[in-house]
Parts: C-alpha cells; sequence; structure tokens
C-alpha cells in the first residue's frame, strides 16, 4: 500500500491506573468506556471514563468483592446500555452503569474463573434472544438469557472422559434471523469449536496446534462470512465460513505476527468487516485487510464436491505503543477508527486509527 494511504495508529490519551486492566468496552452511542480489572488485594475494579476534551475522566467506579477479567455490552439494548461481567470466581453479574452498587442480575455461572464472554440480541443484533455466553477453566461454555433468572439456557462440557480445557475465548456469530445463532469456543490446547444453538450441536472443530487466545467473527448479525482465531504462538488463521468442504472444512490463510510474540486479541473494524487488529505481546497493534479471491468456491476435482477458497490477509500498519502485552482492545462502534486498549503494564489508551475508509 502507498505510504501516503496507508492507515497510521495515533494514540491521543495514555491513563494510568492503580488495578490490572484485563478488559476495555465502549459504552455504546457515547464517549465512555469502562474498564475493568483486579485491585493488589485481589478485590475488582468496574471503572467508567468519559472522553472530555481529548482526556478520559474518570466518571464512575465500583470495587466488587472478586477481580473481573471479562465483560460485554452485547446482550443488552440501546437504551438500557447495561454491562455483563465475569468474575475470578466464576460469577456472572449484570450492572447498570448509572446505578452501580447492586447488579440487576448475578448469578453463580461456573466454578472456577470466567475467562471470556460475549453477547448477542442486543447491541448491534437485533435478531433473536439477547443472550450471554461465558467460558470458564472449569472446561465449559455456558449461555444465558437473563430472563431466565439463574439457569443456563444452554451449557456446553466436555465430552464423556474428555479431560476438561480451559475455554480462554468465546463467540456469538450467524444471528442473522431469530432462529439462527452459533458460538464458537477457543480452548487452551488450541482446539476450536463451534456449536449450532438451535440444533444443540456441535457443527465444526479444527485444531490450531497452541492455545486458542481470541476468536470473532466479522459480523454477528448475518451469515457466517468469515472467522479470525489467534493463538499463543505468534500466528492467526482467517477461515472463510461460507463453503464447508466434508472433508477438507473451511478455507483458512494462515498469518505469522512480525514480532513472533502472543496474538492476544482479534476485533473487526465495526464499520468495515474486511479490516481487522490484533494485538501482540510484544504491545504492538496490527491493522490488517482482507482480500477476497476472484472466486471464492471452486470445485474439488477428486470428489466434485464445492469447497471453499482463501483470500490473503495484507498487513496495511502496525505500531508498538505499549510496554507490555495488549490484552484487550475495543473499537468504537460509532466513530470509525476510535478505539481503547489496555495493557499490563496498566495504563489504558485512546487511539485513533486514520485512513480506513
Amino acid at each position: 500500500m502507498d505510504a501516503l494511504k496507508k492507515p497510521q495508529i495515533i494514540t491521543l490519551e495514555t491513563k494510568g491506573v492503580d488495578y490490572t486492566p484485563y478488559d476495555v468496552k465502549w459504552v455504546p452511542s457515547s464517549a465512555r468506556f469502562v474498564s475493568l480489572g483486579q485491585y493488589a488485594r485481589g478485590t475488582g475494579a468496574l471503572v467508567v471514563y468519559e472522553l472530555e476534551n481529548g482526556k478520559a475522566v474518570k466518571v464512575a467506579q465500583k470495587e466488587t468483592q472478586s477481580a473481573l477479567k471479562c465483560a460485554t455490552f452485547g446482550a443488552s439494548t440501546l437504551a438500557q446500555r447495561h454491562v455483563a461481567t465475569g468474575d475470578f470466581d466464576g460469577r456472572l453479574s449484570v450492572f447498570d452503569l448509572e446505578r452501580m452498587e447492586l447488579p440487576v442480575f448475578t448469578v453463580k455461572a461456573h466454578e472456577q474463573i470466567i475467562n471470556c464472554i460475549d453477547g448477542a440480541g442486543g447491541v448491534g443484533v437485533q435478531s433473536g434472544p439477547p443472550e450471554i455466553v461465558t467460558g470458564s477453566r472449569d472446561g465449559t461454555v455456558k449461555v444465558w438469557d437473563v430472563r431466565q433468572k439463574d439457569k443456563a439456557v444452554a451449557v456446553i462440557s466436555p465430552a464423556e472422559g474428555e479431560k476438561p480445557r480451559d475455554a480462554w475465548t468465546v463467540a456469538f456469530g450467524n444471528s442473522y434471523n431469530n432462529e439462527e445463532r452459533v458460538v464458537c469456543a477457543g480452548y487452551e490446547n488450541g482446539d476450536v469449536k463451534m456449536f449450532d444453538l438451535r440444533a444443540m450441536s456441535l457443527l465444526w472443530e479444527t485444531n490450531t496446534k497452541n492455545g486458542v487466545c481470541s476468536v470473532e467473527f466479522d459480523r454477528k448479525d448475518i451469515q457466517m462470512n468469515k472467522l479470525v482465531v489467534t493463538s499463543v504462538e505468534s500466528s492467526f488463521q482467517v477461515y472463510d465460513m461460507r463453503t464447508r468442504h466434508p472433508k477438507h472444512g473451511y478455507a483458512n490463510v494462515s498469518q505469522k505476527n512480525r514480532d513472533n510474540t502472543t496474538v492476544w486479541t482479534v476485533r473487526h473494524l465495526p464499520q468495515n468487516r474486511d479490516i481487522f487488529i490484533t494485538s501482540s505481546g510484544s504491545g504492538a497493534l496490527n491493522v490488517y485487510k482482507y482480500n477476497y479471491p476472484a472466486n471464492r468456491v471452486k470445485e474439488d476435482p477428486s470428489d466434485k464436491q464445492k469447497m471453499g477458497v482463501a483470500g490473503t490477509v495484507e498487513l496495511l500498519n502496525n505500531a508498538t505503543l505499549a510496554e507490555q502485552p495488549i490484552s484487550a482492545f475495543d473499537w468504537s462502534p460509532d466513530k470509525p477508527g476510535l478505539c481503547v486498549f489496555s495493557a499490563f503494564d496498566q495504563q489504558i489508551r485512546v487511539a485513533i486509527v486514520t485512513k480506513l475508509a
């Protein structure tokens, strides 16, 4: 790409915090974001910031009994904008940011830490019920509808006789009408499993040979199109999810991280699903674009079955912005290129990625 047209990653604000941040999320349709993590005394931090004249100003905070690991607004309506959190004690809680004294919903969801969470049916996904999915060190993935009180609507457990594996990442997808929805989960041993929630069955599985740090569909509210899977061994795969061959599965392209460190997370640009960013163990952000092939489907000459054709991944730019791994990242759903991310150097940074149109 022409250097003059390359996206630039520009840090707008750096905010030191007195806790270890584990996740950050933009509050939809606002200039606010939430950060959550762990104080040195082992309690949890839930902090709301607002951008004022380019500065991140703390406007609300809550200390919880247990450290907080992950959060999502995905199951909340735009009017409510409730944030769902998972903590180190395995508790799922939902907070109203205007009244954070007590959660509006809470349940002991897992026996061990909730590593990951996602939501659907709320902000940005208008079809299907409002659901939250959680993944835990106890090896289970559970789907929750807060209207159903304290009982999970789906529980995905290890197969009989199978050793439980940490579920490190979860993501909803394929929620293009009121019936269809899938959950994809990535595990510590490299397993990637996709479950059809309508049929309550395993739809597809593969193994990346390394722990899976992050999975994300390019969009939740359309028929499955692309899925990105990142790993601890400095690489990620992009799967074309439109055509599945009965033997070869989904076509995919693999990309190596240029700094040879863990690819902690992946997030697709809400305004352009073909652009995504990854964060790395070196404190870098990497902006990529997926380029489709001339034809996404071809015929397998051996069995005459249709099979997908993978595209290519183009690195648009990268920048090292933190001194420690960037463990969490989120795009603003409203302003293209605006983002917030946190690192283990106990800093939260607000940045803008330019020239993404």
